[in-house]
Formats: C-alpha cells, sequence, structure tokens
C-alpha cells in the first residue's frame, strides 16, 4: 500500500448520474470532492443508446455523452475525478471522525464525509447474444427504452412484481408484449398478476426460458424454449427486455452499514443519511424503486447538501496554509 495518504473533505464513490450531480454541488459548496469512477465510470447509462426523459435535452442524448457532460461539469466546479476502485472501507462510528477507503488495494484516502453511488447492477440471463446485443435491442430498463418500441412486438423475462409492472408499462406503447415466465406460475402479487392476465396485448408463457436472442446487429426475434418439454419456437420480436431484477453494489459495506434483505443501503426518511455519521447514500444504491437517471440525480443532490450541513454541524475548517482540514 502507498505510505502517501490523503486527506479530503468529501469522497464520492461512484460516477452515475448520483455521484456527479453530489461532486457538482459539493464543488460549488467548496468541499473540494473526490470522485473515484469505479469499474464502470458513468455507471449504467453508459450501456444506453438514448435517453430521451432526462430533462434539458429535447432532443434525446445517447447515455455515454451525457456522462462525460455531467462529468465534465463537475470537473468545472472543481471536482477531481480519478478512475479508480474502492475496495475497502473503514468507516468511523463517532459524529466528526474520519473515514478511510483503500482505492485498488493501495491508495488510501481519508475523508471527513463519504458519498456512495456505487449503483445497483442489472441482472441479466448469461446468454452471449444477450450480452452482444445490449444497446441493440435488450435493455433492463422498460421505462427507460420502451417508447423506442412503440407500435412494435417485445418481449419481457420475468415473474415478479417488476416484470408484471413493466410488462403492464410496455402494453400501452407496445403492439404485442409476451412475458416469459420460468416456473409454472408468476412471483408477482395477485393483483400485479390480475393486471397482467386482464391485459389482451400481454402474452404470458409459463415454463418458458430464452435459448437465443436473434439478430446480428439488432433484435430481430427470440428463440425459446419450454423447459418442460425442450421445445422450441421463434417469434419475431424488436425488444428483449430483462426483468429478473438488480444486485446493489453494496458488498464492500456489508457490516458498517444498515441494509435490507436484498443489499440495498438504508437511509433515513427524506435524508441520504445512513446509520453512520457522514457516510451519505444517493442513486440507485439506496433506491429499488423508481431506479432512474433523473431520481439518481437528485439523491446526489440532496446528500451533497447534507454532507455540506453536516461538515457545518461538526466545524470542518480549512487550514489554507496547511492545505488540509481540521476540527474547530
Amino acid at each position: 500500500m502507498s505510505e502517501q495518504i490523503e486527506r479530503v473533505k468529501c469522497l464520492i464513490i461512484g460516477s452515475g448520474p448520483a455521484g456527479y450531480t453530489a461532486a457538482i454541488y459539493a464543488a460549488r459548496a467548496d468541499m473540494k470532492p473526490l470522485l473515484y469512477t469505479g469499474m464502470e465510470p458513468g455507471g449504467q447509462l453508459t450501456t444506453t443508446t438514448e435517453v430521451d426523459n432526462f430533462p434539458g435535452y429535447p432532443e434525446g442524448i445517447d447515455g455515454p455523452t451525457m456522462m462525460v457532460d455531467l462529468q465534465k461539469q463537475a470537473e468545472r466546479f472543481g471536482t477531481e475525478v480519478r478512475i479508480g476502485m474502492v475496495t475497502e472501507v473503514q468507516f468511523n462510528t463517532e459524529k466528526g471522525g474520519i473515514h478511510t477507503a483503500i482505492v485498488d488495494g493501495k491508495t488510501k484516502i481519508e475523508a471527513h464525509t463519504v458519498i456512495i453511488s456505487t449503483g445497483a447492477t442489472a441482472k441479466y440471463l448469461g446468454l452471449p447474444s444477450e450480452q452482444r446485443l445490449r444497446g441493440g435491442g435488450v435493455s433492463a430498463c422498460a421505462v427507460c427504452d420502451g417508447f423506442f418500441y412503440k407500435g412494435q412486438e417485445v418481449a419481457i423475462v420475468g415473474a415478479g412484481d417488476t416484470a408484471a409492472e413493466e410488462a403492464t408499462y410496455l402494453s400501452k406503447i407496445c403492439s404485442k408484449v409476451t412475458m416469459l415466465v420460468r416456473k409454472s406460475e408468476m412471483r408477482a402479487s395477485k393483483a400485479m398478476q390480475h393486471r397482467v392476465v386482464n391485459t389482451e396485448n400481454i402474452e404470458v408463457l409459463f415454463n418458458s426460458e430464452v435459448d437465443e436472442v436473434l439478430g446480428e446487429q439488432v433484435v430481430e426475434g427470440l428463440r425459446i424454449v419450454n423447459n418442460q418439454t425442450q421445445e422450441k419456437h421463434d417469434i419475431e420480436i424488436t425488444g428483449l427486455f430483462i426483468a429478473i431484477g438488480h444486485k446493489p453494489n453494496t458488498d464492500i459495506f456489508k457490516g458498517q452499514l444498515d441494509m435490507d434483505d436484498a443489499g440495498y443501503l438504508k437511509t433515513q426518511a427524506g435524508t441520504t443519511f445512513t446509520n453512520l455519521p457522514g457516510v451519505f447514500a444517493s442513486g440507485d444504491v439506496q433506491d429499488k424503486i423508481y431506479r432512474q437517471a433523473i431520481t439518481a440525480a437528485g439523491t446526489g443532490c440532496m446528500a451533497a447538501l447534507d454532507a455540506e450541513r453536516y461538515l457545518a454541524e461538526v466545524g470542518i475548517v480549512e487550514q489554507v496554509i496547511a492545505g488540509d482540514y481540521s476540527i474547530e
């Protein structure tokens, strides 16, 4: 491990809409934030071709370009953005205490506040054809990308409330929705199941799995296998939506921060405060309901404001000559 230890007012872990928005607000508040991007700079939006539902882009924008714009805006106000992965953390349980993070197993960062924006990773089926066509018709967010398939036939994989809700959403946009359920029944609540069954243009195929996503550059169809009879058949679709869940990127925080059963960080109602002082969570890492770029950005703003107020409360002041920080 490097012997050099850096101390900062605000460390931001993660570089999606939540992390970059937190950085913009923190930098404008003169908190001199240091942001580490993680293994996927820009987060999930870097795998999205067009973003049409983020305010301020009347003609839409592709996800990677949007993330570059957010990074530039954060850097404009003084955020230091570094490529790197926080591999270990040691949070202080005392108010006003110093938190420690290890980056790439070698660099030690000490921080008065930490904003966690590590996001959640969508679960996929793992098929080579599925991975090849991500961004070419394969999506893990119907609300984000469903609009592009208006009037077309699509399929969705999943059996829970999220899958049922997204299937219903797609049914209002698309001409037909084929819902693939791996077992002989759905896991969704009875109310959601009734909604799916009573929607005329949703067809539910039980005991069915994706054998192959068809198409070279874009999705052109689906090969479906019945896992009881092993019979296969093809259908023509232009979009495939995977709704089998997300995994929050919270493994390194286990044992220190409160989480729900699925691993999402718990925050105090109406705030981004975690159970430890000076540690805040924003974006999909603490949101398993909305999971939108705009809601992630909103909680990123909240986290920076919460961190700024926390610093003022514990009396962190800048030592201009020494170039570091201390407590009054």
